[in-house]
């Protein structure tokens, strides 16, 4: 007979995702709203976070990271987004989505220089590599690094730049070589740095809690040493840390849906509609307990990918790319599904309900539209 624990998270990652939900009740939820205003969460928050060990997860503990795995930093992208996906996407792009590249690819001068700022959150770090004309195809940057004595000349433009507003660290991709994907390689670049500029925070949809803004390069000098890993091997890398970002995603989309499923529960229990609980009426309960199935069937198929990627199981990427297409399209479901159990309340700006649904839209496109995950599964199928 099988074992129903293997179906289960365990004790440790169990208590695990209890302190962090402690935590985001205690410390994030009451910055929601003042996030949403400022454009960013308060300057305080992600050193909390950094002292109560959420930053560090995927940093080696020699340089003040926790020793995590991808499946803990899975739960903590869901619980953070329970309460903000600007906040969440905040924290998870400085701690999980740029971080890893210099934990992963950096000499040890790069470590011990970057990594205890990042993991104490004294220091945030954005990645920049998305383009206005290089989105999803990564292989097609045109920001050009260009040799100069003693290191190198950076121009061209990202765009959709999380954290670039208020980041200290940038990862930076540029081509070092010919077109395609043999030519480019990432660069340390850091707030401050001659030639580096930012545009205005771009007005989005939801993530309002998080700053995003164009990057521009325009000589940005750097020395040799800046240069992140292996020469022209920059597009392998960006690959390889693509699968954390990307159940970073899949996490957040599990916490939109779960906090958005928990809302309506809650309000059909307590409205009432011709003189009883919206909840009496079956097609309610009905469709809250579909909801509920597609929920857990979001979760697991995201927590497999993470222990398998933990595990470097030979299909962890072909997980993790279901995962992501999964839990995307799953939680933005889930949350308008929510949205009409609210009606006309769910419609008003400042309910948390509406807040899920803006917030939830762009999981569908960061990290890897639906259509690349396709692809990647898609690649499988032939011959």
């Amino acid at each position: 007979m099988s074992d129903v624990a293997a179906w289960e998270l365990d004790q440790p990652h169990e208590d695990f995702r209890s302190s962090v939900r402690a935590f985001v009740d205690r410390h994030v939820r009451p910055a929601v709203e003042e996030s949403e205003a400022a454009g960013r969460p308060p300057a305080g928050l992600l050193k909390e976070m950094g002292a109560a060990g959420l930053l560090g997860l995927a940093v080696p503990e020699e340089y003040g990271g926790g020793g995590g795995d991808a499946l803990a930093a899975t739960l903590l992208a869901e619980e953070l987004a329970r309460a903000s996906g600007g906040i969440a996407v905040t924290a998870l792009v400085s701690g999980y989505m740029s971080t890893p590249h210099i934990a992963r690819f950096g000499t040890d001068g790069q470590r011990a220089r970057y990594l205890p700022g990042l993991v104490s959150g004294d220091q945030i770090a954005a990645i920049a590599v998305t383009e206005p004309g290089a989105g999803s195809n990564v292989a097609g940057i045109t920001t050009r690094a260009t040799p100069v004595d003693g290191g190198y000349r950076l121009d061209g433009t990202k765009m959709f730049i999380t954290n670039a507003g208020i980041a200290d660290v940038f990862v930076i991709a540029a081509r070092t070589g010919p077109d395609g994907h043999r030519g480019i390689t990432t660069f340390i670049v850091e707030a401050g740095s001659p030639g580096l500029s930012f545009g205005k925070p771009l007005r989005k949809m939801g993530w309002h809690a998080s700053d995003t803004r164009e990057v521009i390069l325009d000589g940005c000098r750097v020395n040799e040493d800046a240069v992140l890993g292996q020469l022209n091997r920059g597009f392998h890398q960006i690959m390889a840390a693509f699968q954390l970002e990307r159940l970073n995603l899949a996490g957040m989309g599990i916490g939109h849906a779960a906090e958005s499923l928990a809302l309506a529960t809650a309000y059909a229990r307590d409205r009432e509609v011709f003189g009883a609980p919206l909840i009496s009426l079956q097609t309610m309960r009905h469709r809250l307990a579909a909801l509920s199935v597609e929920l857990e069937a979001a979760q697991l198929l995201t927590y497999r990918a993470a222990a398998r990627l933990d595990a470097g199981h030979p299909q962890a990427a072909e997980s993790v790319a279901k995962a992501k297409y999964f839990a995307a399209i799953a939680a933005n479901r889930i949350v308008d599904e929510c949205v009409q159990v609210f009606g006309g309340s769910g419609f008003l700006d400042e309910t948390p309900v509406a807040r899920h649904y803006r917030d939830a839209r762009v999981l569908r496109i960061g990290g890897g539209t639906d259509e690349i995950q396709l692809e990647i599964l898609a690649k499988g199928l032939t011959p």
